[in-house]
C-alpha cells in the first residue's frame, strides 16, 4: 500500500473532484498539446507530398497552408458552438448521438477512439524523431525509447489530471515560446533580407502541367494532420474550472490563434530559407528551419528539446480525451462498464491503460516510423468532425434559436469541408495504410453495437418489478469432500446452520477406498448423509455433475441446489502451488451451469 501511494499518490475523495478541474492556464497544455505539436510535422507533410513532382512545387505550400488555416478557423468557430450546445462534454459523440441517432454516435465515438490511439503513436514517434534529428546515434533505439515515453505518460495520467497538468504545463509553454521566437526570427530574416533567407516567396497563380490537382489534394490532406486535436477541448468541458463553458471557449480561441500563427509562420519561413525535406526522414523540416535561423547553437538544441517534449506531451491530449470519451460511451452502454469507473486518483484508469497498450502495439508493429503512421492518421477525427457539423445543423434547424441560420451556415460549410477532407484522405492515402482505418472502423462499430445489445439483453433479464414478492425456495446443500479433517468439519457445521438438507459427496478411486471412507464416516457420524461414488477413470468432476443432475431430477427442480466447497487457504502464496486446485476447477465448471449456487467455506492455515 505504501509503495502504491508512493507511485500514484494518496487516494482522492469524491469531494476533491472539483480541485482536480483545470484553470485555463493548465487546460491549454493538457488539451491543446496535440494540435500545437502538429506544427512540428504539418509543414513537412505538405513539402514531402509536393517533393514527389519537384522542388518547384514547394511554392504551392503557402496556398495549401492558407487553406488549412481557413479550415482551422471554421473548426474553432464550430467547436465553440459545440461547447455552448453540449457543456456536459462529449464533443462529436454527444452531437452525433443526440441529433443523428445512436448508431451515428457510435461511429463518431469509434472514429475518435481510433484517432486518439493514433495520436499517441504518431506524437511519440515524432518526438523520438526530434531526438534522432539532433542525435542520429539514437536511431536504432526508436521503439524502446517510444515505449518508455508512452508508459511514462500512462503513469503520470494515473496520478491524476491535476498532477499531470503541473508537470506538462511548463514544457508546453516553453515550446510555444520557442516557436513564436523561431517564427519571429525567421520573418525578421526574410523581411530584412538576411543571407540565409533570400529565397523569394510567391503565391503561384497558375498550375504547372506536371503538378496535378491530385498531388495538391494529397499535400492538403497530409497537412491536415495539423488540425487534429482541436476537438479535445469540447470533449472535456466538465473538466474546466467554473465558469467551465467560458473558460473552454477562451482556451479554444487561444489554441486557434497559436496554431494558425505558428503553422503559417513555419510554412512561410521554410520557403524563405528554401528548406527541402529530407527523404530519408532522419532530419525534420523544423530542425532544418531552426538550424538556418539560429545555427547549431544552444537555442537550436533548446528548440529540438522543446519539440521533442511537446510531441511526446501531445499524447497527453489523447490520454485525457480517450478515457473521458470511453467513460461517456460506457455510461451509454457502448463500452465495457469498467471504463466509466474512476480510480483512487479520480482518473479513468481502464481507459488510460487501454490507450497505453494499443499505442504500444502500434509503435512496435510500425517500428516507430512517423511516416508509416501518418497515413492512418486524421481520417477518424475528420469523420467525427463531419458528423458533429451535420448534427449541429440539424440541431439549429430543430431548435430555431436566435441566430440559428448563421450557426447552421457555419456548420454546413464545416460539414462540407471536413467531409471533403475525409474523401480526399481516404482516396489519396488508401494504399499507404489508410485502408487499415477504413476496414477497422466498421469492425469496431460492430463490436460496440454487440456490446450495447448485450447490456440491453442483460437489463431485460435482470429487470425486477418492485410490486412482485420474493419467491421462497427450499435448498439442498451438496458438500464435495476429500476426507475427514477440520476444513470438512467447519463446512458441514456451516451448512447445517442453513438447512437440514445437507449431503456429503465423496469420489473414491477404488472399492477399497470407498469402504474405508464409509467406515470412517459411520464412526464419526456427523448427522449428514454420505454418498460415495467409485470413479473407475479417476475423475472428480463428472461424477459430481451426474450426482447434481440426479438430485435436480429427483426433486423436479423444486429445490435450489447449493454446492459448498471446503477450502483451506495457505499462509504463503507459494504454498498454494503445492496443493491440488480441484476446488477451483469444480467452481469454474459449475458456475457455467444454470440453477446451481457455488460457494466456498474458507479455512485459514496459520503458516
Amino acid at each position: 500500500m505504501t509503495f502504491k501511494r508512493l507511485l500514484f499518490g494518496r487516494p482522492l475523495k469524491s469531494e476533491e473532484a472539483e480541485a482536480e478541474k483545470m484553470p485555463m492556464w493548465k487546460a491549454l497544455p493538457i488539451l491543446s498539446s496535440d494540435a500545437l505539436s502538429s506544427v512540428a510535422y504539418g509543414t513537412e507533410m505538405i513539402l514531402l507530398e509536393l517533393a514527389t513532382v519537384g522542388a518547384f512545387a514547394f511554392a504551392f505550400s503557402l496556398p495549401v497552408a492558407i487553406a488549412i488555416i481557413l479550415l482551422i478557423s471554421i473548426l474553432i468557430i464550430s467547436y465553440r458552438q459545440v461547447i455552448d450546445a453540449y457543456p456536459q462534454g462529449g464533443g462529436a459523440y454527444m452531437v452525433a448521438k443526440e441529433n443523428l441517432g445512436m448508431m451515428w454516435g457510435r461511429l463518431a465515438g469509434v472514429s475518435l477512439l481510433i484517432d486518439y490511439t493514433l495520436t499517441v503513436a504518431v506524437s511519440i514517434s515524432a518526438g523520438v524523431l526530434a531526438i534522432t534529428s539532433a542525435y542520429p546515434s539514437a536511431l536504432p533505439y526508436i521503439v524502446p525509447i517510444g515505449l518508455i515515453f508512452t508508459w511514462f505518460m500512462v503513469w503520470m495520467n494515473l496520478r491524476g489530471i491535476s498532477e499531470a497538468g503541473n508537470v506538462f504545463a511548463f514544457p508546453t509553454y516553453i515550446f510555444i515560446f520557442c516557436m513564436l521566437t523561431l517564427v519571429g526570427k525567421g520573418l525578421f530574416d526574410w523581411l530584412t533580407g538576411a543571407s540565409q533567407a533570400t529565397h523569394e516567396i510567391t503565391i503561384p497563380t497558375e498550375l504547372p502541367a506536371s503538378l496535378t490537382w491530385f498531388v495538391l489534394l494529397k499535400a492538403f490532406s497530409s497537412g491536415c494532420s495539423a488540425v487534429t486535436g482541436v476537438e479535445a477541448i469540447s470533449n472535456a468541458v466538465p473538466h474546466f474550472r467554473q465558469p467551465a463553458q467560458k473558460n473552454a471557449k477562451r482556451t479554444m480561441v487561444t489554441l486557434g490563434l497559436l496554431l494558425s500563427i505558428i503553422f503559417g509562420g513555419v510554412t512561410i519561413i521554410s520557403r524563405a530559407y528554401d528548406i527541402h525535406p529530407d527523404p530519408t526522414g532522419t532530419k525534420t523540416v523544423l530542425s532544418m528551419v531552426a538550424e538556418d535561423a539560429f545555427g547549431r547553437g544552444i537555442f537550436y538544441y533548446i528548440i529540438q528539446f522543446a519539440t521533442m517534449t511537446i510531441l511526446i506531451l501531445a499524447a497527453n491530449t489523447a490520454f485525457n480525451g480517450f478515457p473521458i470519451l470511453g467513460s461517456l460511451m460506457a455510461q451509454d452502454k457502448n463500452m465495457p462498464r469498467m471504463f466509466a469507473n474512476r480510480g483512487d486518483r479520480l482518473a479513468y484508469n481502464y481507459g488510460i491503460i487501454t490507450l497505453g497498450i494499443l499505442a504500444s502495439i502500434l509503435l512496435i508493429v510500425f517500428r516507430g516510423r512517423t511516416e508509416a503512421l501518418i497515413p492512418l492518421y486524421a481520417i477518424g477525427v475528420f469523420l467525427s468532425f463531419t458528423m458533429a457539423q451535420i448534427g449541429l445543423v440539424l440541431k439549429w434547424r430543430k431548435d430555431k434559436s436566435q441566430g440559428w441560420q448563421r450557426k447552421a451556415i457555419i456548420n454546413g460549410i464545416g460539414a462540407v469541408v471536413t467531409f471533403f477532407v475525409v474523401i480526399i484522405f481516404s482516396i489519396t492515402k488508401f494504399e499507404e495504410g489508410a485502408w487499415i482505418v477504413v476496414v477497422i472502423t466498421p469492425i469496431l462499430l460492430w463490436v460496440i453495437t454487440k456490446i450495447s445489445k448485450h447490456y440491453d439483453n442483460v437489463g431485460k433479464q435482470l429487470k425486477f418489478d418492485l410490486t412482485e414478492t420474493i419467491p421462497s425456495t427450499d435448498t439442498i446443500i451438496i458438500i464435495p469432500v476429500a476426507g475427514i479433517h477440520k476444513v470438512v468439519v467447519s463446512t458441514i457445521s456451516y451448512a447445517k446452520s442453513l438447512t437440514p438438507n445437507v449431503v456429503a459427496f465423496y469420489v473414491a478411486f477404488s472399492p477399497e477406498d470407498a469402504k474405508k471412507m464409509e467406515a470412517r464416516w459411520d464412526e464419526w457420524n456427523p448427522g449428514v448423509r454420505l454418498v460415495v461414488v467409485t470413479s473407475r477413470y479417476r475423475t472428480l468432476i463428472k461424477p459430481l455433475i451426474e450426482f447434481i443432475e440426479r438430485i435436480d431430477h429427483h426433486y423436479k427442480h423444486e429445490k435450489k441446489i447449493t454446492v459448498l466447497l471446503p477450502e483451506f487457504i495457505t499462509h504463503k502464496w507459494w504454498h498454494r502451488l503445492l496443493h491440488n486446485q480441484s476446488g477451483l476447477r469444480i467452481r469454474s465448471i459449475l458456475l457455467n451451469r444454470k440453477d446451481v449456487v457455488v460457494s466456498t467455506v474458507p479455512f485459514h492455515l496459520n503458516d
